[in-house]
């Protein structure tokens, strides 16, 4: 079957493999940018916290696998290649590898599913200056919609969520809550995006899908200067401030602005927000992210179809529409915000 496209191209934020990589990935990312030494410290604390390794790039191989073998059983095949905009392998070198191979034409699977500045139209500048950078021959890169609310996403969370609520005790039926949590981006970047309006939306299906009585959408990992109002509420304030008079004794989290357990998963949820927990004596179950999770995988592998001509269909659940296959030139400005030093990762 001739495609009209060479290869599929797995775009991801990347992180440090090793202690040594912490620094010189932060400094990466954060160039250009006015973010505190303070700040830069505290956040590559997070990942030595873990000794020094992202499980980021663990996770897009575990993807990347899956992907390939899930496209066995369809009537097509391309290679997976891998870049990152900010480690190793970067973006730049992935498109030259490419072009070096004869790629000239590639579908981006981004591993963000919300459309925002942050994790949708910065992604797209990055392959742009990385394309630029490569010259002539780099290969054109054409991504998938953003997929917050493609049927395969939300049945795999739906999954995900179900499985960590199958742990909550009977006897405590009435005592637990569930919080949808998703980074925080600054507010001068929500008000020219569908990022609030998209994470809403999927909590709403995955709350009426799951019969879930109390639930609320908060917020973690924000950065930036405290006079810069980012999302709210965030997720520790809130079981500090408003589930402790609630006399629950569950919190179930579930983490559906991540793809993967990466280090703000494993980190601003499984250690400072379990220790919140701990000390106010509320036991916190997370659900594990998506991942690699064969129905996602599948839905991932349909969004490329779409891209090659081979579906007519756009599916969505929810009560939003499909995004559109090529984002409009004016959608989710930066609102010139002071970005996260680690959104992704």
């Amino acid at each position: 079957m001739q495609l009209p496209y060479d290869a599929i191209l797995l775009v991801a934020f990347g992180g440090p493999e090793g202690p040594d990589e912490v620094m010189p990935f932060l400094e990466n990312v954060l160039r250009g940018r006015r973010v505190p030494r303070q700040r830069i410290e505290e956040v590559a604390a997070h990942y030595f916290h873990f000794g020094g390794v992202s499980p980021i790039n663990a996770q897009c191989r575990e993807l990347i696998e899956a992907l390939q073998s899930a496209m066995q059983a369809r009537s097509w095949r391309l290679p997976v290649y891998w870049g990152n905009r900010n480690w190793h392998p970067l973006l730049e070198d992935t498109l030259r590898r490419m072009a070096d191979d004869g790629v000239r034409r590639a579908v981006a699977v981004i591993t963000s599913a919300y459309s925002s500045y942050s994790s949708c139209r910065q992604y797209l500048e990055n392959i742009e200056a990385a394309r630029k950078a490569v010259g002539h021959l780099a290969p054109t890169v054409d991504r998938i919609r953003p997929y917050f609310n493609h049927p395969a996403f939300v049945e795999a969370w739906t999954e995900r969520l179900a499985e960590t609520l199958q742990r909550l005790p009977d006897s405590e039926s009435e005592r637990w809550h569930v919080l949808f949590t998703a980074h925080s981006i600054p507010l001068a970047m929500a008000e020219r995006c569908d990022y609030e309006r998209q994470l809403r939306d999927v909590a709403t299906c995955l709350s009426e899908r799951l019969n879930i009585p109390r639930w609320n959408l908060v917020y973690q990992s924000r950065s930036g200067p405290p006079e810069q109002p980012w999302l709210e509420p965030d997720v520790c304030d809130f079981v500090r401030q408003t589930l402790t008079k609630s006399a629950l004794s569950h919190v179930v989290v579930a983490p559906i602005g991540f793809l993967s357990d990466h280090m703000e998963v494993l980190y601003d949820l499984d250690v400072e927000l379990k220790q919140v927990c701990d000390e106010l004596g509320i036991t916190m179950l997370r659900a594990q992210t998506v991942g690699s999770h064969p129905r996602f995988v599948e839905g991932l592998l349909d969004l490329v179809e779409e891209r090659l001509g081979l579906r007519q269909d756009h599916p969505v659940v929810g009560r939003l529409p499909a995004r559109p296959l090529d984002c409009p030139s004016d959608c989710c400005p930066s609102g010139r915000p002071t970005l996260t030093p680690s959104q992704g990762s």
